[in-house]
């Protein structure tokens, strides 16, 4: 039986920026297999930046 962790594994989002801070959410490995970018807040550099997934 497959646990729930094996579909949506914890993620880590780095920022682009190089400021260094992350964000830590889950993805579903089915409707997103490749890594994940998003577009988020970065409170050190006061504005959004991408977000890349981080392995």
């Amino acid at each position: 039986m497959a646990s729930s962790t094996d579909l949506r594994p914890v993620i880590k989002l780095r920022s682009t920026a190089g400021t260094g801070y992350t964000y830590v959410t889950r993805k579903n490995r089915r409707n997103d297999p490749d890594r994940l970018a998003l577009r988020k807040y970065d409170p050190i550099v006061r504005r959004h930046v991408d977000f890349k997934e981080d392995r």
